[in-house]
């Protein structure tokens, strides 16, 4: 078991984790500084006896500072992750090359539809089989609720809405067997939606699909 963040398995692990880590420390420093000065003033400002309170209308320095700085951040944290956004989730983020894989979400199971090497499509339950080192875009449908399409290796996450085509895709880098999770609440059967993914060489993968195809048409 991992004590850390999951397996980099996609192109898009390093840039998320990288964003994940950089506010995790800008906020561990804030949490340590604030708590700190907590602290300092309770010791500070303790009541003591012949202390007389005063009223203090505050420091407008200290104020500009305290806010300029948050914001600033939070405005460069913003730019850089809608960078990162447009990259994974925009309009036009799908590679034209990217591998079509139907995906279709229902209580409480995983139904794939892989295109077969004869033209003809086929599928399969709970089993997501990808080439890796290929952009595969994942068309996902739902036939009752809202579900999500989660795979923690891939830093890939997209909810599914009844009613609506969505797309979602990625590009795994490392070969494996990994699980799909649905991340949203489905019904009294949702901790059981879980798919195996497989994760195959282009070569190891076109075997399987052939397999696959051959025995979907018995």
């Amino acid at each position: 078991m991992r004590w850390w963040l999951p397996l980099k398995g996609s192109t898009f692990a390093g840039p998320i984790d990288g964003l994940f880590i950089a506010i995790l420390i800008i906020t561990g420093i804030a949490f340590v500084l604030v708590e700190l000065g907590l602290i300092w003033f309770i010791i500070r400002y303790r009541a003591r006896p012949g202390r007389r309170a005063f009223y203090t209308h505050g420091n407008t320095r200290a104020e500009v500072i305290w806010t300029t700085i948050p914001a600033v951040t939070m405005v460069a944290l913003g730019l850089v992750s809608n960078h990162y956004w447009v990259e994974i989730k925009g309009r036009n983020s799908v590679p034209a090359n990217a591998y079509p894989i139907g995906v279709h979400a229902k209580q409480f199971e995983w139904q794939i539809t892989y295109p077969g090497p004869d033209g003809k499509s086929f599928t399969v339950r709970n089993q997501l089989h990808v080439p890796v080192g290929r952009p595969v875009v994942v068309q996902l449908s739902s036939e009752d609720v809202i579900h999500s399409f989660y795979v923690p290796q891939f830093r890939v996450r997209q909810d599914i809405v009844p009613g609506m085509d969505i797309k979602a895709w990625f590009q795994a880098t490392v070969p494996g067997t990994y699980e799909l999770g649905c991340s949203q609440l489905c019904g009294l059967g949702h901790y059981r939606m879980r798919a195996q993914v497989y994760v195959h060489t282009q070569e190891a993968y076109d075997a399987w699909l052939k397999q696959a195809a051959q025995e979907a048409s018995q």
